[in-house]
């Protein structure tokens, strides 16, 4: 496999020497579990798809677009530390 460079900030170089340390992992490897494991705008939308049709399949549950957008907002605001309305 060829290597390729990544320029990065120092500081960005340093974090991810730390991260990949505290793992026991080289920085190759580090980078390489984080990429595998960050997926892409359209697997997440391949994966809520697939999620939307098992719950309406197996649960008789209808997950509409506002029900998603009322589920984002909930997440958006514990991501932010605001107080939660239930679903």
């Amino acid at each position: 496999m060829a290597d390729t460079t990544i320029k990065v900030d120092p500081a960005v170089r340093d974090r991810l020497m730390v991260l990949a340390r505290e793992r026991g992992m080289t920085m190759r490897d580090f980078l390489a579990e984080l990429v595998g494991a960050t997926p892409t705008e359209a697997e997440l939308k391949e994966r809520y798809e697939a999620t939307k049709a098992y719950c309406e399949k197996h649960f008789g549950v209808t997950f509409t677009d506002e029900d998603a957008a009322r589920a984002e907002k909930v997440w958006q605001d514990l991501a932010a530390g605001r107080p939660v309305d239930s679903l």
